[in-house]
């Protein structure tokens, strides 16, 4: 307990600051596969995605919006963005993703990265790249999502309209 009148800097909190739980949940899919994903570039994930409807998903909260693959989201936060690919090649390649965001709507730079690689004998491949946003402006602060694989063989990244294969997952942790 504290007590006496040394205690400073000790404010009052709401029942909000500590009821403890996530405040928003939210997880969209690639709803159908990018085959040959483009070569040595880093290429923006901008269409075939859809929120997951299936097997009782349960979003929490108000959710993010979508359009052209720029993600926009509900309220400030500090925000959990976890992007998993799954990924089917023909050969041996490095398979990148990318979570790029931006603070002023316009400027997007690279703020996670994950690599899988292939050596020719595994053919499925996985990466899950994650970043702590702390969004600060609704209209400013995005998030979207980019591939790219190095030069030679083909490489796909798997989705699908049924199953979670390539997701985009939003949590929000708390208050900024």
């Amino acid at each position: 307990s504290v007590s006496g009148s040394g205690a400073t800097g000790i404010g009052q909190l709401s029942f909000a600051d500590v009821s403890g739980g996530l405040a928003m949940a939210d997880q969209f899919r690639l709803t159908s596969n990018i085959n040959s994903l483009t070569q040595d570039s880093a290429t923006l994930i901008s269409s075939n995605l859809a929120r997951v409807n299936s097997d009782g998903f349960g979003q929490l909260g108000t959710g993010m919006t979508e359009s052209s693959g720029i993600f926009t989201f509900p309220s400030t936060g500090i925000y959990l963005i976890v992007f998993d690919g799954a990924t089917q090649r023909g050969g041996s390649n490095y398979i990148v993703g990318q979570i790029h965001t931006t603070t002023d709507n316009s400027t997007y730079n690279t703020a996670a990265s994950s690599f899988t690689f292939s050596d020719g004998s595994s053919r499925y491949g996985s990466f899950s790249a994650r970043f702590i946003f702390d969004v600060t402006d609704t209209s400013t602060h995005k998030v979207a999502f980019y591939q790219y694989k190095e030069s030679g063989n083909r490489v796909d990244l798997l989705g699908s309209s049924n199953q979670n294969e390539t997701t985009f997952t939003f949590l929000k942790l708390g208050a900024t």
